[in-house]
Order: C-alpha cells, then structure tokens, then sequence
C-alpha cells in the first residue's frame, strides 16, 4: 500500500548490507569454533587426570564429549564454507547485473549511433567519394 513511499535499494548496497552481515555471522561461526576449541583442551586434561586416577568410565565419558565437540567444530566450519560461497555469489551475481546495465546502454548508445548515421545516405557519400578521388 505504501510502497510508492518506500524507495528500491540499490543493488549494490543490499550486497554490501547482506555480506557484511555474512561476515558478522562468520565471525561468530569463528568465535564458537575457538570456544569449542578451548573447552576440549580442559577435557582432554580431565581426561588425562581420569586415567591417572583409575576412573576409566569417566575418561570414556570424556573422550566421547570430544568426539562430539570436533563434529560440532566441523559442522561449524561447513557452515562458514556455505557462509562464504553465499557471498561469492553476491559477489557474481552483482557484477552480473553491472554487466547487464552496461550491455543495456551499449545498446541505447548503438541505437542512437544508427539513428544519427544513416547508413545508406553514407554509403552514398562513400561511393561519391571514392568516385572523385
């Protein structure tokens, strides 16, 4: 209803507005990853001190919360791929579009150019040309 208020954005600027949110969430991808990270290292140490006192149960318990931390981390880093190939295509799909808007007005620039150049009354002129010489 109100949309004739609302002005289209710029191609552009949404890409820009789009990929840097891209890039906020792959930081936080990032951040999560070094977090998970960090917690596996105090487990890896709680094993060790599991083994040390005997408790092997615990120290299965453990290695398992560290299988499951490492998939979570690789889950994450397939995430951030998908992050980044979204905004490769972004990427392509704006210098597809500034492509397009050059090919449009190559085109207007040609049509113009056979308006102003009329080919017959050229090729007239050629040939008197060439006659003449």
């Amino acid at each position: 209803m109100l949309k004739f208020l609302r002005r289209e954005e710029d191609p552009k600027e949404l890409v820009r507005k789009w990929q840097a949110t891209l890039r906020a969430e792959q930081r936080g991808l990032d951040r999560q990853v070094r977090e998970i990270q960090f917690e596996e290292k105090k487990v890896q140490k709680a094993i060790k001190e599991a083994a040390k006192r005997g408790d092997m149960g615990a120290a299965k318990h453990l290695a398992k919360e560290i299988i499951q931390s490492r998939k979570a981390v690789s889950r994450l880093y397939t995430n951030k791929a998908h992050m980044q190939s979204l905004s490769t295509a972004l990427t392509e799909q704006l210098a597809m579009l500034r492509v397009a808007g050059t090919l449009s007005k190559s085109t207007e620039v040609m049509k113009e150019v056979n308006v102003i150049i009329k080919a017959p009354e050229l090729q007239k002129t050629m040939m008197d040309m060439s006659k003449g010489a």
